[in-house]
């Protein structure tokens, strides 16, 4: 087993834990907060748009059983790639879409999956979703986690818009 790691924001954490901590070879998925100036910064901080970080999952995988290309596919299909300035119904710099990259191996993957995207015709506008180093990740407050649980009502409330986006540019047999 080997176990690695992946951070994926595109748009509210809470929305993107289920899809991946779900599939076989996922370890654990945590909700939080990634890119900005501040550490550890709370919430309330991140909700005010003064730490600079983006909400975001890391996800620990074992690449014996899921590859990172495989989760950098799932990423595609959860948040919109030819919308920089958000995700849906959240809007702003803190929910836009990027594919945070630990290493050379990581960016190669990613760039040309998003190359391979853009090529494919899918999408009629740009694909904007940024691809950028990752930096420290810090764990949103344990309201935050695993939300799908926790709040399910809520949860398929606001998932409503990710599976509208998913019907209109992924086919059932695409999606995971």
């Amino acid at each position: 087993m080997t176990m690695q790691t992946a951070i994926f924001a595109g748009g509210c954490f809470w929305c993107m834990v289920e899809p991946f901590e779900t599939l076989p070879g996922i370890d654990k998925v945590r909700s939080g907060y990634t890119g900005g100036t501040v550490e550890n910064p709370s919430y309330e901080q991140m909700a005010a748009h003064i730490t600079g970080h983006t909400e975001a999952v890391k996800i620990w995988f074992d690449d014996d059983i899921i590859s990172y290309d495989e989760l950098v596919t799932l990423y595609w299909q959860l948040a919109d790639p030819t919308d920089a300035m958000g995700q849906f119904a959240d809007r702003g710099e803190t929910y836009r879409p990027v594919i945070f990259v630990k290493d050379e191996a990581q960016r190669q993957v990613a760039e040309s999956s998003k190359q391979a995207l853009a090529a494919s015709g899918r999408f009629d506008k740009p694909i904007v979703t940024t691809i950028e180093d990752a930096k420290p990740f810090y764990d949103a407050e344990e309201e935050h986690q695993q939300f799908y649980k926790k709040n399910p009502l809520r949860e398929m409330m606001m998932m409503m818009p990710r599976k509208k986006y998913q019907k209109q540019y992924w086919s059932d047999k695409e999606r995971n």
